[in-house]
């Protein structure tokens, strides 16, 4: 893989898992649990049900979700993208960004786009930031290459 198509590639990464409601949807089976299915519609009752089932259709296609007596639960993809979200979200706390103030899908979203673009954290210089988003790209490309039914899911090859 050229550094270019790399690039490229954690790009695509960055931008599919960085849906609100799927990042919510990780949290919540993460936090509390399998849901029962019956039960979505309750768990985002400020969302649409198609959207909700849009964001179960987009994390059954990244290999996301399993199913169990239980409801929705996390497969292994899953669980280990709910830890590189809890070390995103713990970076950008620790960092204030992209603000003092920010909800933990937001957190995860522009320091995501970060790593996307390369473009420097405005409030944290130096080395600190550089070994802290090195990390979480570390954490991503790891991610990455353990789970390639999710890579191939969202028209990623290598």
């Amino acid at each position: 893989m050229t550094p270019d198509s790399a690039r490229q590639h954690l790009r695509d990464t960055c931008t599919a898992l960085s849906c609100p409601v799927l990042i919510r949807l990780i949290g919540e089976i993460d936090d509390h649990g399998a849901i029962p299915a019956r039960a979505l519609t309750r768990t985002f009752a400020d969302l649409p049900t198609h959207r909700v089932r849009q964001v179960v259709e987009q994390a059954d296609a990244l290999g996301l979700l399993t199913r169990t007596t239980g409801g929705l639960d996390l497969s292994s993809a899953g669980r280990d993208l709910a830890d590189l979200y809890d070390a995103t979200a713990r970076w950008a706390r620790r960092h204030q960004h992209p603000a003092p103030l920010c909800d933990l899908a937001g957190r995860i979203r522009h320091t995501f786009a970060l790593l996307a673009t390369g473009t420097p954290h405005p409030r944290v210089s130096g080395e600190e930031r550089d070994v802290g988003l090195a990390r979480i790209e570390e954490l991503m490309s790891r991610w990455i290459h353990a789970h390639r039914r999710s890579r191939d899911a969202y028209g990623v090859t290598t």
